[in-house]
């Protein structure tokens, strides 16, 4: 039998239908192996692992790492470390940042940024006005993915006309490229946002008041209906209001591809705590009331929601500290410490380790072409895990936080639940709690494993390509009204 390079051993296995016991053995950046101890091969190292469970690496499909553009705030080297201390073994990035992600030039410098990274990364591309002309040219230059800010947020790049959304979507529909969009409408955020400026707010819940959950609806509700025309596939970022869960309830029902986000701070925080906190809890969407977090676990648990994203989004402790809530930059850490508060959550019996696994690896693995290769532990899939213990505690210290932006909701929150070791395709980038540091740029992009099918498009005749084309048979000048018989 042929030696390995590592067997891990003693550990609780988790998928998404069970936990078993069983060893793993790793060659090269893969699992080559899944079964009882006696039946591993030899290994240049093994890890004792007993009483610990091994996960699949999450993958977080919504990251902000700021580079290029505001390396205060965040760079892909410490974005990515934290990432790795957080048991993720793969991100997707944003494209709001300086330049946006909506060239190739721009392209090309994220990617040198990313060579940085501890992790396995996506890239999401700009899907706007300026752009919709560019997306195949993006995807051929290494983007995975799209992101259309269809409500306006960091960097203040416009939102998509309702036209450019049609016309990407016939773009991409045939390619089986999936478009994230933040749903938010953004002409009711802007006009409610100077009602309330002009009359003086300047409270923590004035940014809420600016983004009422309506304007979350009718985002969705006119994204589906185009993602279902097009037959393109949809994902909704941050879902945050228990309003809007009808809407996904029936896209799904009929058929529509679309898949749905949320994020702890949703399912964990409210409008008390935005008092309390104030700008350190200004993000888009909102922090929603009380009567919103409820029904997004139960949205996870029956399927509604498929997923746990992060929205990572930092920025420098002086800029979420203003007294005025709109001068107060939007969005905080989360990639770090999104595992531990989960796991929490499992120890306190509101979901199982299985379905952690199911929201945090398998659905976003599905959703982006990556599972088999991500988002398993089996033979042939790459050696993405995370190693936790359920049964340590701790306190969450935003000190001690791998990100540049040492300021969180987080900080000082009891939590049980830890990774303790992270592997990115078979190499420890976390190893007993702390950073590998020198497996900083072992991440790579993931286009070169993504599979996404192509789907049949549900209205043929509506592609743009079509569309500007007359059919055959139909002459050039049309007939004047006046000439046609009754």
């Amino acid at each position: 039998m042929n030696s390995v390079d590592l067997v891990i051993r003693g550990a609780q296995v988790v998928s998404p239908d069970r936990i078993v016991p069983a060893a793993v053995a790793i060659a090269g950046e893969q699992i080559v192996a899944v079964g009882h101890d006696d039946l591993m091969p030899p290994a240049a190292q093994e890890l004792r692992a007993d009483g610990l469970y091994l996960l699949p690496g999450a993958i977080d499909s919504h990251v902000h790492f700021r580079d290029p553009g505001y390396p205060h705030k965040e760079t892909w080297k410490t974005g990515s470390a934290a990432a790795a201390c957080g048991g993720v073994t793969t991100i997707f990035e944003m494209p709001n940042t300086n330049p946006p992600t909506g060239t190739l030039e721009a392209l090309r410098l994220k990617q040198k940024a990313a060579q940085s990274s501890y992790v396995d990364f996506g890239i999401h591309g700009l899907f706007g006005d300026d752009t919709v002309d560019r997306l195949e040219e993006l995807l051929e230059g290494g983007v995975t993915s799209f992101k259309a800010f269809v409500g306006n947020t960091f960097g203040n790049l416009p939102a998509p006309s309702d036209g450019a959304l049609l016309e990407g979507f016939e773009t991409l529909a045939p390619l089986g490229i999936r478009t994230v969009v933040h749903a938010e409408n953004s002409s009711i955020l802007q006009r409610r946002e100077r009602h309330l400026k002009a009359a003086g707010r300047k409270d923590a819940l004035a940014h809420l008041a600016a983004r009422p959950a309506v304007a979350e609806i009718e985002a969705i509700a006119r994204v589906i209906i185009l993602a279902e025309w097009t037959g393109a596939r949809l994902h909704i970022a941050h879902h945050s209001a228990a309003d809007s869960l009808y809407l996904l309830r029936d896209a799904k029902r009929r058929g529509v591809d679309v898949t749905v986000e949320t994020c702890p701070q949703y399912l964990l925080l409210n409008t008390d705590h935005m008092l309390r906190l104030g700008g350190v809890m200004r993000l888009n969407p909102p922090i929603r009331e009380a009567r919103h977090n409820q029904p997004l676990w139960d949205a996870l648990m029956d399927g509604t929601i498929d997923m746990i994203a992060t929205d990572h989004a930092p920025h420098a402790p002086e800029e979420k500290t203003r007294a005025d809530i709109w001068a107060c930059d939007c969005g905080f850490p989360g990639v770090e410490t999104q595992m531990p508060l989960m796991l929490t959550e499992v120890n306190r019996g509101r979901a199982s380790l299985m379905d952690y696994v199911r929201w945090s690896a398998v659905a976003p693995a599905k959703a982006w072409g990556l599972y088999g290769t991500k988002g398993v532990i089996a033979p042939g899939a790459h050696a993405d895990i995370a190693i936790v213990d359920l049964q340590r505690r701790g306190v969450l210290s935003q000190n001690r936080l791998q990100s540049i932006s040492k300021i969180s909701p987080w900080n000082g929150r009891a939590v049980q639940g830890y990774p303790l070791h992270t592997l990115v395709r078979g190499r420890f980038v976390m190893r007993d709690g702390q950073l590998v540091t020198e497996a900083a740029g072992w991440g790579r992009s993931v286009k070169g494993v993504q599979r996404m099918p192509t789907p049949q498009p549900r209205h043929t005749e509506h592609f743009i390509g079509a569309v500007l084309q007359t059919p055959p048979g139909v002459p050039r000048t049309a007939t004047p009204l006046s000439d046609v018989a009754e």
